[in-house]
């Protein structure tokens, strides 16, 4: 889902699915969990409004993207356990969405 159909479901999303989104448009593989720790790291850098949060995809859940599992990513993140590999909450501004955007690898 892309960072505007994002933004059309809720105003707040946790960043695991912007990084997807922002992983489709830039033709990214959200897999990496190096490169996910790069686009927390820029966010924080740039000092983007965000709230770590917990996120859990329930077993049950067959929440995966270009088939991979989300839960797998976050079990991944969750285990390195830094600032750069936690989940936050962004709240989907225009201003929010044009930061995301300028993340490059």
């Amino acid at each position: 889902m892309s960072l505007n159909e994002l933004r059309k479901k809720v105003l707040y999303q946790n960043s695991i699915e912007v990084w997807i989104g922002l992983s489709k448009e830039k033709n990214i593989d959200w897999v990496d969990t190096e490169n996910y720790k790069k686009f927390i790291a820029f966010l924080l850098k740039n000092n983007l409004n965000m709230k770590q949060m917990s996120i859990c995809f329930d077993e049950s859940d067959k929440a995966s993207e270009g088939g991979h599992s989300k839960k797998v990513f976050a079990n991944k993140l969750a285990a390195i356990n830094d600032e750069n590999s936690a989940c936050y909450s962004i709240k989907l501004s225009d201003s929010a969405i044009e930061l995301i955007r300028k993340f490059s690898l």
